[in-house]
């Protein structure tokens, strides 16, 4: 059957997309920016890519109108904290709009538990986008989930930072709200079981995994699978904004998003019934298999998404195309290049450039920049990598976002997603046996010229000793 994705960029669209290719299905993938999509060439061609962004809508409709099933997997919590429910509602009645227009038989929404009356707003907003989509003549089925678990997800990263990082946690009073998590794998045989099920039309389901269990319970039980111990101490003194920018300090989340993340751990997500598991016959991973399974992903080196590429880790609310002209006035450069390089080892070395590898030159310094950036409210260099040796464009690589990755031009930009009185690139090019490697800098104002400036002594130490020591590896 022909089936359209939205947020096929996000976490979960990238994760389903290859599980409904490999059915068979034709799937078409709507992106508000193609070069954002990181899926190998194979797959890639096995797409059909459509550009519309559901904020705005376009004077012709792309959606095909044979269209049988519309997966609604867009949450559009931008980098500014609270305005993200009104953009998630005119999405979704743009979305609405544009699919009353085809022959669509099934809307499928992945939306969250909701237990209380009282909501957080990314709850809230979560269940005002399910009344929109309800409400539209198209039969709709709702899937609401609590905490996922999967390599690269938000809140196994999010448990994952907390428990290696901090053996000794002073936490607030949510780490004891009851929750359900489930194992991203679950989620997928969800997803494509309620396909035009004559049973799930215009029906809501909660789905969760084997266990319910605290969140002081679930940062334990990863310690445990990792072979260590924690000692959580919780306190009632922590106001929400001190959670939140706890959350911030010591994980990879952004500090909008670790307020939205903190509003919602207040709220218990338990599944109130398990029609959709009977009817499916889906056998429940535990807590502890979901964890196994992630860092078997990990090891393989084979983490398929990760929720640190989408926009909302970062501060690029634009299309990438809007940044990848480099400027060529008003800017402030350091350019540096090497000639009699191994060209192919050069750029091998290159496609592994930040997370666990590091800049290869002053690795300390770059962590210090890193701290001080997170300490501003940036996103340091928690974000790390998501493959240690593939890039593609949208990924988020340290506080850099991968602006273009052209293997067989080799040549990668990224642009600074640090805290910046400006804007800023990063170009690596590689041409026959040189290597190109130019910063610019855009200042804004006065306090943008004292910051380059003031940095030139670093950048010359720095960058000349990155171009050396890349050709070296």
């Amino acid at each position: 059957m022909k089936i359209l994705v939205t947020g096929a960029n996000g976490y979960i669209g990238m994760r389903l997309i290859p599980y409904l290719v490999q059915a068979g299905h034709e799937v078409y993938c709507a992106v508000r920016d193609p070069d954002r999509l990181s899926v190998n060439t194979s797959l890639r061609k096995q797409l059909h890519l459509i550009t519309l962004d559901f904020l705005n809508l376009p004077k012709n409709n792309p959606i095909p109108k044979d269209i049988d099933v519309a997966y609604y997997l867009i949450h559009s919590m931008s980098s500014d904290v609270g305005d993200f429910s009104q953009m998630e509602a005119q999405c979704a009645h743009n979305f609405i709009h544009l699919l009353a227009k085809t022959n669509a038989k099934q809307i499928i929404y992945l939306s969250g538990i909701v237990n209380e009356k009282n909501l957080s707003k990314h709850l809230a907003s979560r269940k005002n986008v399910e009344d929109i989509l309800t409400s539209s003549p198209i039969p709709t089925t709702v899937l609401k989930a609590g905490i996922i678990v999967g390599s690269g997800s938000a809140s196994f990263e999010i448990i994952r930072d907390l428990c290696e990082k901090l053996p000794v946690m002073v936490t607030p009073k949510w780490v004891k709200t009851k929750s359900q998590p489930i194992g991203i794998r679950n989620v997928m045989e969800y997803l494509t079981g309620v396909l035009l099920h004559p049973k799930c039309l215009n029906d809501s389901f909660d789905i969760g995994g084997a266990d319910v269990l605290t969140y002081k319970e679930m940062l334990h039980r990863y310690a445990k699978n990792r072979g260590f111990k924690n000692w959580i101490v919780s306190v009632p003194v922590m106001t929400p904004r001190l959670s939140s920018y706890w959350l911030h300090f010591v994980t990879s989340t952004s500090y909008p998003l670790a307020v939205s993340l903190v509003d919602s751990m207040n709220m218990e997500v338990v599944v109130k019934d398990n029609r959709l598991q009977q009817l499916l016959n889906i056998r429940l991973y535990t807590y502890d298999e979901a964890i196994q399974m992630a860092f078997k992903r990990i090891a393989q080196n084979s983490v398929v998404s990760s929720w640190k590429d989408s926009m909302v880790s970062g501060r690029l609310n634009k299309k990438l195309n809007d940044y990848i002209q480099v400027p060529r006035f008003g800017v402030l450069k350091d350019e540096q290049c090497l000639e009699g390089i191994d060209a192919e080892s050069t750029f091998k070395a290159l496609w592994k450039i930040g997370g666990t590898q590091g800049w290869y030159y002053a690795n300390f310094l770059w962590k210090i920049r890193g701290y001080l950036d997170q300490l501003m409210g940036g996103v340091g260099l928690r974000r790390g990598r998501t493959h240690p040796d593939k890039i593609y464009a949208g990924d988020a690589l340290d506080f850099w976002r991968v602006l273009l990755a052209d293997k067989k031009k080799k040549r990668l930009l990224l642009f600074a997603e640090m805290k910046l009185p400006g804007e800023a690139w990063l170009e690596f090019k590689i041409e026959g046996d040189t290597i190109f490697q130019t910063a610019t800098f855009r200042p804004r104002g006065i306090w943008g010229r004292l910051y380059w400036y003031s940095l030139v002594p670093f950048h010359f130490f720095i960058f000349k000793g990155m171009i050396r020591e890349l050709a070296k590896h």
